[in-house]
This record gives structure tokens, sequence and C-alpha cells, in this order.
């Protein structure tokens, strides 16, 4: 059951992923639209542009019938202008309606907006004549429909375009190759292969665009997943670690799957505190424990260790996950030393209440790594070496200390333990075997 609800969880998570992704895909549709009608219309002014600074040439080339040629470019680009107008109104009210469009009607505008260079052949064939209609520039602005389907991000819309203007100018050139041509024609112009072989070389930049396309995809996709990576190790430290503890997960891009890895445990204690509590209003608790709170954790932290959970009165820490540096039982005593040296010091100078707390360290293996849900994962510590910790510093009470640990971490930090005093073997609840136990204060 719980399987079936994180599936569940999982998959409604994915369903809104897409969702927004789907949404910044149609943003991206809108930046192609945006760019064809400003294409479109900067070349028609341009070409109308030209026709008045070289009129004598157009005249002659369209043999005196260039002013109605215009008129006729300047009917059909106000329809092709108006077919895109259109189609950006449409997208923007999907955008703003937060709706995907669907499929078909995506396929639908791509055939109309790649005919556009298709209606400029059969415009030119009419007043040069179709074979003469090939030559010009008409044909070069399938490249530009086909470049720019990258942006709809769709493969198959991408290889559709080019397929488009691969048939559609394949079947142009074989009606015009079969007019009746004057007998003084250059034969490469009427020569039907090398109109084929355009027509494969605009179907294969469609494959190339989609091509393109999967890469762009797979990186966006990658680029996500990098940064949700990166913000579920935040969530999962947050304020728990050191800033160059969480630069060293972020840039090591840790699997944080369990795994067995040898750490020291630390609980801390304070002393008295549901008596002290129990006197004082809840804002007065949660300042008083801010206060100490906030150099112990600095203290931990800066010793290469990592809170792991707070437990109202007190902590756990962990020496040597999720990252170590060799050194985990001599940075823990010397964080609890630290501690409860400036404990006392707080103390003494009147910025703290009168305190006393007791920390208890113990060494071992444990098992490490996030658990939880896709909703809520948690970074966490499993093991007998837990346990053990805790009852150790529960043993202060028993010996009237402040600081207990045990024999691995007293062998595993000797430099940090020489003035440790022997306890002996005490036995500990829940364990059949006693453990030797030391003694720093």
């Amino acid at each position: 059951m719980m399987r079936l609800r994180g599936l569940k969880r999982r998959q409604t998570i994915s369903t809104v992923f897409e969702n927004e992704f789907a949404l910044e895909i149609l943003k991206s549709d809108k930046l192609r639209v945006t760019i064809l009608l400003c294409a479109w219309t900067g070349t028609f002014l341009t070409l109308m542009l030209l026709s008045f600074i070289f009129s004598a040439q157009f005249q002659n080339s369209f043999h005196g019938r260039f002013n109605a040629f215009r008129l006729n470019l300047l009917i059909g680009s106000t329809v092709s202008s108006t077919c895109l107008l259109v189609e950006l109104l449409v997208i923007d009210r999907l955008i703003k309606m937060r709706k995907q469009g669907r499929p078909v009607m995506r396929y639908l505008s791509a055939f109309i907006e790649t005919s556009i260079p298709t209606l400029g052949l059969i415009l030119s064939s009419q007043f040069l004549g179709p074979v003469y209609g090939l030559a010009t520039p008409a044909p070069f602005a399938y490249g530009i429909f086909i470049v720019l389907s990258v942006l709809r991000l769709d493969f198959r819309l991408c290889v559709f375009t080019g397929a488009v203007a691969a048939v559609e100018y394949v079947t142009f050139a074989w009606y015009a190759t079969n007019q009746t041509m004057p007998a003084n024609i250059e034969p490469i112009l009427v020569g039907f292969p090398q109109h084929l072989f355009k027509g494969c070389l605009l179907l294969g930049t469609g494959l190339v665009a989609g091509m393109v396309t999967i890469q762009i995809k797979r990186r966006i996709l990658r680029s996500i997943e990098t940064i949700a990576e990166r913000n579920r190790i935040s969530r999962t430290f947050g304020e728990y670690v050191s800033p160059a503890v969480m630069n060293m997960l972020l840039d090591l891009k840790p699997d944080l799957r369990s795994e067995i890895k040898d750490v020291c445990v630390m609980f801390l204690d304070i002393r008295d505190f549901t008596g002290f509590a129990e006197k004082r209003s809840p804002e007065e608790v949660v300042t008083y424990l801010e206060s100490l709170f906030e150099f112990m954790i600095e203290i931990v932290n800066r010793n290469h260790g990592i809170i792991n959970k707070f437990l109202g009165d007190g902590f756990m820490a962990v020496f040597g996950a999720p990252l170590s540096d060799g050194a985990d039982c001599a940075n823990a005593v010397r964080s609890a030393q630290e501690i409860l040296a400036r404990v006392r010091d707080e103390a003494e100078q009147g910025r703290i209440l009168p305190t006393t707390v007791g920390i208890g360290l113990h060494a071992g293996e444990a098992v490490t790594g996030s658990i939880g849900s896709a909703l809520r994962r948690e970074y966490t510590v499993i093991g007998d070496v837990v346990n053990l910790a805790s009852r150790i510093e529960k043993l202060n009470k028993q010996f009237g200390s402040q600081l207990l640990i045990s024999e691995m971490v007293s062998r595993a930090a000797a430099s940090e333990t020489s003035g440790a005093v022997s306890r002996g073997t005490v036995k500990v609840r829940g364990r059949e075997e006693g453990i030797q136990i030391f003694q720093l204060a």
C-alpha cells in the first residue's frame, strides 16, 4: 500500500511537471510564431523597398507585369500575416488559460505555415513561368520554417515540417519541369533530378531539426534533474551543516541512497529542561533553546558534523556522514568539549541562564541515507550505534557526569581523550553485554 501511494505521488508530481513543461513549449511556440511574423513582414517590406529602388530591373524581369505581381504579393502577404497573427493570438490565449492545444491543430498550423513559400512559388510562376519560379528566393523560405520548427521542441513536428516542404517543393518542381519550355532555356533549370535532390535536402533538414529538438529536451530535462537534486540536498540538510559542507555536497552530487558507513554519533541533552519549561511561557522556552543551539550548531558544523535531529531539549549529531574527513571521533570529542566549555562561559557571562548538559558519544557502523517519500524525505542514520549513543548519554545522570564516551571512541580519538577516566564495563538498558565507558567531564 505504501509503495502504491508513493507511486501515485510520483505520478502526480510527474503530471505537474509535464503540464508546466507543455506550458513552456507553448511559450517557445509563441516566440517562434512571433519571429516568423516579423521575418515575413520584414521580407515583404524589403522586397517592396527594392522594387521601388530597382523598378526598371523588376519590370524587365516580369515582362512589364510587375505591378500586377506586386498587388498579388500584397494580397498573399496580408493573408499569410493574418494567419500567423491569428495563430499567435490563439497560442497567447492558451498560455493565459494554461491549457494545451490539440495536437492536430499543431500539425495543421505547421502545414499552413510551411505552405507559405509554396504559395510564393505558385504566384511567381504565374508571372515568370513555372520553371523560373523555382529560381526565385521563395524556396529558400522553406529553410526558415524548418529551422524555427525547433522551437516547437517536438521531433515529429520538425520532421513533418521538413516533409511538407519537401513534398510541396518536389510536387511543384515536377509540375514546372513538365511544362512546355522555350527552346533556349538552360537544361539545368528543367532537370527534375536536381529538384528532387533539393527536396531530399529539405526532408533531411527536418530530420536534423528533429534531432536537435531531442538533444535540447534531453539537456533541459537533465538540467531540471540537476536542479531538483541540488534542491533535494539543500532541503535534506538545510541549515544543519556548514556552508563548506553544503558546497561539497552540491559539488559532489552524492547519491543519498542507503549505505553502510562508519560514524560517530553524539547525543546532547539539556538537564532539568522539563521543570524549566513548566515555569515559563513557550516564547521564553524557545528563546532559551535558540540561545543554546545557536553556538552549539556552529561548533558541530565547524568540526565537520551535522545536526541530524532536534529532540526538543537536545539533539543528535553525526560525524562521518554524509562526508568524512577521516577523524570523525576526534571531531566529535572536540565538539563536545567545546560545547561544555562554551556553556560554562556563556552562563558565567550572564548571556544564558545557568545550564547543565549531558553528552554521550559512540562510534560504529550505521546505515545512512535519505528515506521517505517523493513528497518528504529526510537524511537519517539508523543502527545500534545510534541507540547505544543515546543510552550512554543517559548514563550521565547515573555518574553525575557531563561527557561520556564509549571505548570505541576513546581508541579512535586517543589524542583527544588522554584525560579520560574509565567507568568500567557498564550495562545499558536494552543490551545483554556491557560496554566500556570513559568519562571526559
